[in-house]
């Protein structure tokens, strides 16, 4: 239904992959985390300096192949954006799978499509932090936001 997609291959095994999406998200994606992204039912928040956060609620994990979060809340406070609570009510679904010696990680943002008024900015930003995300699972080292 034309939700943003994206999948990338890591030099990693699916396990690392799981592990970075339920217990490493400050070292790849924001440094500004609270909260926990262990459990299903775990609730955490990210942000992006005073402006922009989110707040995920883990709805789904199947160890080292399956990962889902719905966005309970919102904020993107950037001037050209009307609406900006447009990922509340919206569900971030990361599926892995083992490719030889890699792991293809696709991330699938339901809800976040190109009639969304963040779409461009939103998805510019998912591979900014897929990128950090692999260079994290690659490197031991990501490039997450940091204030």
């Amino acid at each position: 239904m034309n939700d943003y997609t994206k999948t990338i291959e890591v030099s990693t095994t699916p396990h690392r992959v799981y592990e970075a999406l339920t217990h490493s998200i400050p070292l790849w994606w924001s440094a500004l985390f609270t909260g926990s992204s262990s459990a299903i039912g775990d609730v955490f928040t990210i942000r992006f300096g005073d402006h922009i956060h989110k707040t995920f609620k883990v709805e789904e994990m199947i160890p080292d192949s399956k990962v889902a979060w719905y966005v309970e809340d919102s904020l993107i406070a950037l001037p050209e954006l009307k609406n900006q609570t447009e990922w509340i009510g919206t569900t971030v679904v990361w599926e892995i799978v083992k490719k030889e010696n890699n792991a293809l990680i696709k991330v699938t943002h339901i809800g976040l499509r190109p009639a969304v008024e963040c779409y461009e900015i939103c998805s510019t930003g998912w591979v900014q932090f897929l990128g950090s995300l692999k260079q994290f699972l690659e490197t031991g080292k990501g490039s997450p936001y940091e204030k």
